[in-house]
């Protein structure tokens, strides 16, 4: 029976010290790096510091199960790096314990770590991940803070282009303010010129008030141009003034959109309504395809017939018009002309007609497919990102007890390493099982896999003390196989 040792405490405190550092630190990589992907709509609006921290917040827990892994991985490679390199490893195994027995106490909190890892990703990341949108969504939405820079065109104002050469920031004033009025379209522009001016927000804060000082303006009048006035004759309106304001619709407040616009989305569903919503899809999908199957074989126009057309047709056969076999041909060629072209027409409008219904319901179809293979990578990432902390324990604890550096440095260099290779795997996968090559499993689970036989061949090489990567008896099978004769 497996008893907790003064060994295994020492291992385990040696391990949370490790793990807890670098869970934090590869938590802070992840979350610049999602921030960066967002930059342009975050930076630069303005945002309260209650918002941005809202913002991190929210970001921290959705990759909580992401850093877990990598946590986990440059955690253990340390442990038994500094273990290793502190000789204290060899001082157990001296004493007869295995290293497998050394990595019992590991192997059970890494456990209990995954198996946190699933619960977290299945019951608090749905309701975060809806929380993070939302408001990404909102933040998108608003328009970004006013800072003209001087020498160059300002585009941030939709339908205006405004040029400021100079800045006065005691008297708060923009020199020879150049602005140019596109909200009527570029033939209608409105030009202002003026030798300084003053920008101010009105209270509610949805509009810009620009009070312009000692400057013209040139209106173009083409839209008010009668039909019957030459084309080269355009009246224009020029203005001159002391002082004119203008105010421009320019809301810069900062409301958070209801939170039910991320219902049904893949992302805010646990593993119970990803299977509920993958069996609807899956019953969308093949009511569609099944439609565009009967679309293509049913015939185009079922014949049915009358007394009428039955009598016309005997009628026809005695007279020896008509063979004895019905002959849709012959009927055709024995019609007069209108009522040949009659049913040509109707026959183009039926195959359109069909066309088109083939290619409603084909597009459909992929949609309901799309969304279903979505709903299924979300449902494997559940299980996938809770299975990687265990693969990367089997990766970091043999391969730090085979090369004996603790520290920061080798350790995570390797790390960083072992994790870039993961990424481009599970990237890899996971663009096949959105694009529909591969299935959803065969996708998230292909770093799982690859892995799981790194992982199994390391902790081989670890317990059977041998702590040297030697390939060259694999060297050499491959080449008496590839040898040239």
């Amino acid at each position: 029976m497996f008893r907790i040792k003064k060994l295994d405490l020492y291992v385990l405190a040696n391990f949370i010290g490790v793990f807890s550092a670098t869970f934090f630190v590869s938590l802070f990589i992840l979350v610049i790096q999602f921030l960066w992907r967002f930059m342009d709509d975050v930076l630069g609006k303005g945002f309260d510091t209650s918002v941005m921290l809202e913002f991190f917040f929210y970001a921290s827990l959705s990759l909580v199960p992401m850093a877990l892994p990598l946590a986990i991985l440059l955690g253990s490679l340390m442990t038994f790096g500094n273990l290793g390199e502190r000789f204290e490893l060899t001082a157990m195994k001296s004493a007869g314990i295995p290293l497998y027995r050394i990595m019992m106490p590991l192997v059970a909190a890494v456990v209990f770590l995954a198996f946190s890892s699933f619960l977290f990703a299945n019951n608090i990341i749905p309701h975060t991940q809806a929380k993070l949108w939302t408001l990404l969504y909102s933040m998108r939405d608003k328009n970004p803070e006013i800072s003209i820079p001087t020498n160059v065109f300002y585009t941030a104002i939709p339908g205006y282009n405004i040029y400021v050469q100079g800045e006065d920031r005691k008297q708060r004033l923009l020199k020879d303010v150049m602005i140019y009025d596109f909200a009527s379209g570029f033939e209608n522009a409105v030009i202002t010129v003026a030798e300084s001016g003053r920008l101010q927000f009105t209270e509610d804060g949805k509009f810009i008030v620009l009070t312009l000082y000692s400057g013209e303006s040139f209106e173009n009048l083409r839209r008010q141009v009668s039909g019957n006035q030459p084309s080269g004759n355009i009246p224009f309106r020029r203005e001159s003034f002391d002082e004119k304001q203008i105010s421009i619709a320019f809301n810069t407040n900062f409301s958070v959109m209801d939170a039910s616009i991320m219902q049904g989305q893949y992302v805010t569903k646990n593993v119970a309504q990803l299977g509920f919503s993958m069996d609807s899809l899956l019953a969308v999908s093949d009511s569609m395809k099944l439609m565009i199957h009967n679309f293509v074989r049913e015939p185009f126009g079922a014949e049915t017939e009358t007394p009428d057309t039955r009598q016309e047709t005997a009628s026809l056969k005695e007279q020896g018009l008509l063979s004895k076999s019905l002959c849709s041909d012959s009927l055709f060629f024995h019609l007069p002309r209108q009522e040949m072209l009659n049913l040509v027409n109707s026959a183009i409008f039926r195959v359109n007609q069909v066309r088109q219904e083939i290619q409603h319901s084909a597009w459909a179809q992929g949609d309901a497919h799309y969304l279903y293979r979505r709903h299924g990578i979300e449902w494997h990432r559940k299980f996938t990102l809770a299975f990687a902390c265990v693969v990367f324990f089997f990766i970091g604890a043999p391969l730090g007890a085979i090369i004996r550096k603790g520290g920061l440095g080798m350790p995570v260099v390797v790390s960083v390493f072992l994790f870039i290779f993961y990424y481009i795997i599970d990237n890899t996968g996971y663009k096949f099982a959105r694009d529909g090559a591969w299935s959803p499993a065969q996708g998230m689970w292909l770093s799982a896999v690859v892995l799981s036989a790194f992982g199994a061949f390391l902790t081989y090489k670890a317990v059977k003390d041998n702590m040297t990567m030697d390939f060259s008896g694999i060297w050499e099978d491959l080449k008496k196989v590839f040898k040239r004769k």
